[in-house]
């Protein structure tokens, strides 16, 4: 598999399998977790995130994107899903995060030093999804045929 693009592909089809292997077993903590409901948003969170990345794996070989572009789009669009996905974990193990997250969190509050390093987590993923969903999109255009 020399071609960047197929590779790549691949690569998001066996971190989004990997994310429902991931979740089968999160489920199990759920009751166990400080914040149960955090817990509850990071399954049904990681299990979108493997459908996401499933589907992105399969029409990640039909982008037209350079070699750096598609490296960027895909190591961003990495990124982004484990940061959201890491700041809701450390948010449900810390029974924390309802500054960032109140609708997941509800009353789960920690400390100002907790509150900050989830948000940072949190909002790191946005802009890099953001910029991962745009060159995809980019990708997708059609050809000049």
């Amino acid at each position: 598999m020399d071609d960047p693009l197929a590779r790549q592909g691949h690569r998001l089809l066996q971190i989004g399998v990997g994310l429902f292997l991931f979740t089968s077993f999160e489920g199990f903590a759920i009751p166990y977790v400080a914040a149960p409901r955090l817990g509850l948003s990071l399954h049904t969170l990681t299990a979108l995130q493997g459908v996401m990345l499933l589907a992105l794996g399969l029409l990640w070989s039909r982008l037209k994107l350079g070699a750096a572009t598609s490296r960027l789009a895909f190591w961003l669009l990495v990124y982004s899903t484990f940061a959201i996905s890491a700041a809701y974990l450390i948010a449900g193990v810390w029974g924390a995060g309802n500054s960032t997250m109140p609708l997941a969190a509800g009353s789960a509050h920690g400390s100002d030093f907790q509150e900050t390093i989830i948000k940072v987590v949190a909002y790191s993923s946005a802009p890099t999804g953001i910029v991962s969903f745009a060159l995809i999109l980019w990708g997708l255009r059609l050809s000049a045929q």
